[in-house]
């Protein structure tokens, strides 16, 4: 028997072969975008791994410090340490923003972080090259992404940081690289003033009737002061003790501070199911629209293959050929063209993934998923080609 798919393959080989490139560069961004949703999942993952918390306490009724604002008194760390369960408990803020480098900016998550040494909360986990902090002021640990270098300085506000460590891998749930600075360089940084806006407060408070009376002398020296420091920070980060459960350590420090805690499966919950919720749809809504399009595709060309053969069908039905065989035939032929495109669909997305600004994760899973996707979306795209087909009248074959 005639293989009518692998001829036909041989025959008209180079429009074959070109649609299945042009397919495939549909598949390969497919396969793309859906690598970019599983890197947005492995960024918030990541995210929460490498802060070393077991806990984050927050501000009351927010979903913060990554969802939403959220803003702590710095002193409230100790009222929580002194808890039951409570091993450490580190303060911690976050502030995203364009980050100085010579004549160009990066787009960058400022983590302030506690004193302390490496293994605290909020702490990078490790580096790849260089040491920790270990002065109160002006040195950073930057992640590798930012393009940073060891030595290099670069610019958060007014005030200049040199680079002392390098590690990889922290970014913020929207991809950002982190930039790692003293905890209170980072809460000036969050909330400082320009010099206008700083002359302009004090005019205010030196025009203030309240604050100038003739009984409490150094009133308005104290507020002025008072007004140049941020006693804020964004959440408190905390590990708990072995054999105490999160979730009874968070329900104690709602009771009893008056704040919010998450445990890591709610802040996951948060990070994913909230904060990427949208992303995710966008992106499952390109899916589809490719899916369609690449059907599409599909049932056109193996359509018009099939209708220039339209004689050589009509033979094989006068030989006697039964129709389950032709349409096995061009079901067959509708296979071998989806299976090129997803070679090459998978090559490109594999080489291209790494020149994505976003971090692209390709999982063996979406790829097995993407395979089937493409033979079914492939098997039915040949119904309308084998509907025609089977419709083909024998005498065709002596009346052409």
């Amino acid at each position: 028997m005639i293989s009518l798919a692998g001829r036909d393959i041989l025959h008209s080989w180079g429009k074959f072969v070109f649609t299945g490139v042009g397919l495939g560069l549909l598949i390969g961004v497919t396969l793309v975008m859906a690598g970019v949703y599983r890197g947005m999942v492995d960024d918030a993952k990541a995210l929460l791994d490498n802060s070393g918390a077991d806990l984050w306490v927050v501000q009351k009724d927010t979903l913060g410090p990554y969802a939403e604002s959220s803003s702590l008194n710095d002193d409230i760390y100790r009222g929580i340490l002194a808890m039951s369960g409570v091993a450490q408990a580190a303060n911690v803020s976050y502030l995203t923003m364009q980050v100085r480098r010579g004549d160009s900016d990066v787009r960058a998550m400022v983590v302030g972080i506690a004193p302390g040494e490496a293994g605290r909360p909020g702490w990078p986990p490790y580096l790849i090259a260089g040491r920790q902090i270990t002065r109160s002021h002006y040195e950073a640990v930057a992640d590798i992404a930012t393009g940073f270098k060891l030595g290099e300085r670069l610019q958060i506000r007014r005030n200049y940081y040199t680079v002392v460590g390098l590690t990889r891998r922290m970014v913020s749930s929207g991809g950002d690289p982190m930039v790692f600075i003293p905890l209170k360089d980072a809460q000036a940084a969050q909330f400082l003033k320009d010099n206008d806006a700083i002359l302009q407060q004090r005019r205010r408070s030196a025009e203030n009737p309240a604050l100038n009376r003739p009984g409490v002398p150094g009133l308005l020296d104290a507020v002025i002061a008072s007004q140049s420091v941020n006693p804020y920070v964004n959440a408190v980060l905390v590990k708990i003790k072995p054999g105490y459960a999160p979730d009874e350590v968070a329900q104690s420090i709602r009771q009893w501070k008056r704040l919010t805690a998450y445990t890591l499966p709610q802040m996951e919950e948060i990070l994913i199911g909230k904060l990427i919720a949208t992303a995710a749809k966008q992106i499952g809504m390109f899916l589809v629209i490719l899916a369609l399009v690449s059907a599409t595709i599909v049932a056109f060309i193996i359509y018009t293959l099939t209708m220039d053969k339209i004689r050589e069908i009509a033979v094989l039905k006068l030989l006697g050929t039964k129709n389950r065989t032709i349409a096995a035939m061009i079901m067959q032929q509708a296979v071998a063209l989806g299976l090129i495109g997803f070679a090459v669909g998978k090559i490109t997305a594999t080489f291209t993934a790494p020149l994505f600004p976003k971090y692209v994760l390709l999982m063996p899973g979406d790829t097995a998923l993407g395979l089937f996707g493409v033979v079914v979306i492939c098997v039915l795209a040949s119904i309308i080609a084998i509907r025609a087909a089977l419709k083909v009248d024998p005498a065709e074959a002596i009346g052409g």
